[in-house]
């Protein structure tokens, strides 16, 4: 015989955990079914291992329009738990967290790891059953209104479904969008899930020379025939076949529509605060003050130590040429070098790299309200799985604390 329950979740991963947790804080009786050997694995990856936990954007408006088209449908979720009430949620479980660079907020103390531990004693600690390396082989609806969910194990039934399987970012954590089938299954439309967040391919072989180390301070600019589409200033690295970094991530999504239309090229400024002008004559001044010296010996104080031999090799000024005899035109290639490198973008990497999958449940087969589904009246989902995503910075984890705990919260009533 089939064991009831109030409300089951599938899906172990932080909107998961929060809905799960929730409800069952409601009174509701919870099972949470998570295919891996843990909850929250996908956590551990996330942010470097630091854990993006949100962002402080202090106006909920502006925080939303950081989705696009889709964001003015995630403030009823924000304004009923917000980046205040994230805080405040791991604050009281004594974990310290700190605001950084971009309004990021990561634990003061500690990482990913930390918040796992605590989204796991939130759990259980609810009162919810968890069950692991549980993997979900369908569902069905049946005209009780009740819902059967199949297991390899046995079959469960409950009242109330929250489907947080996330996306198709990085399978290996166990995203393979097991609940796009059962949704598209069920009548909801579903956009298009592409990968989000990824590194950039380019078309130069030297990038593997310098990528162990972060670029800060830069600007990178997107352009496609002759014009500038996008562009955005902060950190990245080099990768062994492109580039990659918060500002790349970012930058993915437009780059990645582009190739679409034609060929596309990056810019990187390395010295984005110096105009031209100044910084020309920046290298003016280091030229002369080493004026005795091999070109190769002159740019020490301009760029970290491994990135000059690339920049020697790049210019075509010979290196072991006296910075004295350094001509006025090579003098403008290696302007050209700090102010505007261009690279050739050959593609963008795939859902193993991804942060975050873009598409999903079509939002407008949701009511957002409650993130209860408008075609089965039972059924709720919440973070990952939705159409929602957004840039770098906290924002794709608020959209799971917060639309996990509003589907926890309404699936219990």
């Amino acid at each position: 015989m089939c064991e009831k329950y109030d409300v089951i979740v599938i899906g172990g991963g932080p909107a998961g955990m929060f809905a799960a947790g929730f409800a069952a804080l409601e009174g509701a009786q919870v099972l949470l079914l998570e295919k891996n050997r843990q909850c929250g694995a996908k956590l551990l990856i996330t942010g470097k291992g630091r854990c993006n936990v949100t962002n402080s954007e202090p106006d909920q408006k502006r925080f939303s329009e950081h989705f696009g088209r889709n964001g003015k449908s995630f403030l009823t979720a924000l304004y009923t738990f917000g980046v205040n009430e994230v805080v405040e949620f791991f604050e009281q479980r004594g974990l310290q967290l700190k605001v950084e660079r971009g309004d990021r907020i990561f634990p003061a103390h500690g990482g990913a790891g930390d918040i796992q531990k605590i989204l796991n004693k939130f759990v259980r600690d609810s009162g919810a059953e968890v069950f692991t390396s549980c993997l979900v082989k369908g569902i069905r609806h049946h005209e009780d209104r009740s819902i059967v969910v199949q297991t390899g194990r046995e079959e469960f039934v409950t009242r109330n479904l929250i489907i947080a399987t996330g996306g198709l970012s990085y399978p290996k954590t166990g995203s393979t969008g097991d609940g796009y089938r059962w949704a598209e299954a069920l009548g909801h439309k579903l956009v298009q899930p592409e990968p989000s967040l990824v590194p950039v391919l380019l078309e130069e072989p030297w990038t593997a020379e310098v990528s162990h180390f972060n670029l800060k301070n830069i600007q990178i600019s997107v352009r496609q025939k002759g014009k500038t589409i996008a562009e955005r200033f902060g950190e990245a690295f080099f990768t062994h076949n492109g580039i990659g970094g918060p500002i790349i991530l970012d930058l993915s999504g437009p780059i990645r529509a582009a190739l679409t239309r034609g060929k596309v090229s990056l810019v990187l400024d390395l010295k984005p605060a110096v105009e031209h002008q100044l910084f020309d004559q920046r290298l003016q001044r280091e030229l002369i003050a080493h004026s005795n010296k091999d070109f190769r010996n002159s740019l020490g104080s301009l760029l970290p130590k491994d990135m000059i031999p690339l920049f020697v090799r790049l210019s075509g000024i010979d290196p072991h040429k006296k910075c004295h005899t350094v001509s006025k035109m090579e003098r403008k290639r290696l302007l050209g070098l700090f102010k505007g490198l261009e690279m050739q973008v050959t593609g963008c990497e795939g859902f193993d790299k991804a942060i975050v999958t873009e598409g999903g449940v079509s939002l407008r087969d949701i009511d957002m309200r409650t993130m209860r589904s408008k075609k089965v009246s039972n059924l709720f989902f919440a973070g990952e799985i939705v159409d929602l995503a957004g840039p770098t910075g906290g924002f794709n984890l608020q959209v799971c604390w917060s639309t996990g705990y509003l589907a926890g919260k309404e699936a219990a009533k």
